[in-house]
């Protein structure tokens, strides 16, 4: 699984997506708040994000602010929380399908009590040893104001990289009582190459948030640090689009 993951690391690329959060109270009916924001990624270690749309009550807007502010920092030192033998201990606890395929369902053990960690479950694909699907809740309480927490994450392929695509976290809020917030990926657009022209792609480079995350991107292009293709050029991005889950 670790090797795994390692490799898919080796292949991200540049990318931004476009990703829908929708916050609930104790009934699922109506949501009481749609937030819609635009994070970019460009490896090994660098995100931003820009929040393009809020609907509903503000306390949505500041739950995804936090969560994308978690989600950069994160980031910047992913090896302190990956699904890997320094964080976790594993124990096999059976196999089941998921979506056709034959997973392995492990019992997730972090080795320290901290709030970026999950005690739960983890489905690993039989055959790929990746992740399809985490559930389970903090080790560390991440706040006074919350309890019973639950996270459920969903991974899939996104242009020859698999990434997570979707999310639900649910727990019990002091005074205001249950929510859920739900998150799902609904386009992506990936750089599909990579080194050999002096520039990257005017395309891609125009919707990076700010100028220091532009130069970034152009200097790893310049490095060779992204995957050629056989006519050694840059492609123009592509949108990939998911279905709601």
């Amino acid at each position: 699984m670790a090797q795994a993951r390692t490799e898919n690391r080796a292949h991200l690329r540049p990318y931004i997506v476009t990703r829908d959060y929708e916050l609930f109270g104790k009934e699922r009916h109506n949501a009481k708040s749609q937030v819609i924001a635009d994070i970019t990624f460009v490896p090994p270690d660098l995100k931003k994000y820009v929040i393009e749309q809020t609907n509903g009550t503000g306390l949505g807007e500041k739950i995804v602010r936090r969560m994308l502010e978690s989600e950069t920092e994160v980031a910047k030192d992913y090896r302190a929380t990956d699904i890997s033998p320094d964080n976790y201990d594993f124990r096999l606890v059976r196999e089941e399908d998921v979506s056709g395929q034959n997973c392995y369902v492990l019992e997730l053990l972090p080795r320290r009590n901290d709030k970026n960690l999950l005690r739960g479950s983890i489905w690993v694909d039989a055959h790929t040893y990746l992740l399809h699907r985490v559930d389970g809740g903090p080790a560390k309480p991440p706040s006074w104001w919350l309890k019973e927490v639950r996270i459920q994450l969903v991974y899939g392929a996104v242009g020859g990289m698999w990434l997570q695509t979707a999310s639900e976290a649910t727990a019990e809020v002091r005074i205001l009582g249950q929510h859920t917030m739900v998150s799902r990926d609904v386009k992506y657009e990936v750089s599909e190459l990579v080194a050999a022209a002096a520039t990257a792609p005017t395309s891609f480079l125009k919707h990076l948030p700010d100028e220091p995350l532009r130069h970034r991107v152009i200097q790893l292009h310049r490095s060779n640090t992204f995957v050629r293709n056989e006519d050694r050029i840059w492609n123009w991005t592509r949108a990939i689009g998911f279905a709601r889950f």
